[in-house]
């Protein structure tokens, strides 16, 4: 019996120690210990999906080689408008930083983090002009930590594409 007290005693301590240090430390600067919560930017034409489920795409076909789940609608304004409406449906995200932004390319990258614990994902948007005042885009969303993200990649892309169709209504 002292034996088993001993052992308890023994993985309570570091368990303890390890949750206070998260306390204390903060989930953003915790998860630095696994790198860069920022995964960096993406090429969709030659992007390469994770083996692991935890990312989630949307891309138009004749963009992506990848397999998306989600093929994103064509909307009737330019690209630059399309982005000026998303980029006001991610700001109303919580917990949500904008880590690059290129004008020249129409792309856009963030880190969002989760509610509890604060995972780190990353999220690239680029836009593209289809002529006739007419757009569309590409979203890549993925898991900085664990082998599985529950849907949480695919669901946010989905909510992000039903919220701006509240703002923009797409043509298909």
């Amino acid at each position: 019996m002292k034996i088993l007290a001993r052992i308890g005693i023994g993985l309570m301590v570091p368990a303890t120690a390890i949750v206070l240090a998260f306390l204390l430390v903060g989930p953003e600067r915790s998860w630095r210990v696994f790198g860069e919560p920022d995964l960096g930017p993406v090429a969709f034409e030659r992007l390469q999906r994770r083996a692991t489920p935890n990312d989630a795409l949307a891309c138009p076909q004749d963009v992506c080689s990848a397999t998306a789940e989600i093929r994103p609608a064509l909307y009737p304004v330019d690209a630059r408008k399309l982005r000026f409406a998303l980029a006001k449906v991610i700001a109303s995200e919580p917990r949500m930083t904008q880590v690059a932004s290129d004008d020249g390319t129409l792309t856009d990258r963030y880190i969002q983090r989760s509610g509890r614990l604060g995972f780190p994902d990353t999220i690239v948007v680029q836009f593209f002009d289809r002529g006739s005042s007419r757009s569309t885009l590409a979203i890549y969303s993925r898991s900085q930590l664990g082998r599985s993200d529950l849907g949480a990649n695919k669901a946010r892309i989905e909510r992000w594409l039903s919220r701006l169709a509240e703002h923009i209504q797409p043509v298909e």
